[in-house]
């Protein structure tokens, strides 16, 4: 994954809607007996083409839910989206999680599974085709997610990298 197509956003001036994909009880076993604390996979988005996630981790569920939405808003990123879909299609990996997203046609809606689903739907992508393989680890799911929507180039931008117009991009 390239990072030269990063756009780091502040979430100062942005209206954004947190969605809790996964919330685990975990355990630390000790001399006295066990410790039970949650750990919290948040996703925040505009749904308007800005999106962050994060891992909030404490010993009540909301404190670990409020934790994770702070740590999402420290992570946002701007991922292009045209008329509701994808430009292009993309995969991505991220440890064992291997997934595709592939652009669809107007009244498709989102075919995609939980953790997939909740980081498109924050993103305010409306139509379009994924599969996730391998590992259903909703972490690894969450982060191969950002990383393909973090690929995702427009048209604007790759006339750009090139120096020609827009219409040369597209007759070649």
């Amino acid at each position: 994954m390239s990072n030269t197509n990063i756009k780091k956003v502040r979430a100062s001036d942005l209206e954004l809607k947190d969605r809790l994909v996964s919330i685990q009880r975990v355990t630390k076993v000790t001399k006295g007996g066990r410790t039970f604390s949650f750990s919290a996979i948040v996703v925040v988005g505009n749904e308007n083409g800005i999106v962050g996630y994060g891992l909030g981790k404490a010993s009540e569920v909301t404190s670990a839910i409020a934790k994770g939405v702070e740590d999402a808003k420290k992570n946002l990123v701007k991922i292009p989206v045209l008329n509701g879909t994808i430009p292009h299609k993309q995969e991505a990996r991220y440890s064992g999680s291997h997934v595709m997203i592939r652009p669809a046609a107007p009244g498709t809606g989102i075919i995609a599974g939980g953790a997939m689903r909740a980081v498109l739907e924050s993103v305010g992508i409306r139509n379009v085709l994924a599969k996730s393989k391998g590992s259903s680890n909703p972490h690894n799911l969450v982060k191969a997610t950002v990383a393909a929507l973090l690929e995702l180039r427009d048209a604007r931008s790759v006339a750009q990298v090139r120096g020609v117009s827009l219409d040369k991009v597209f007759n070649g």
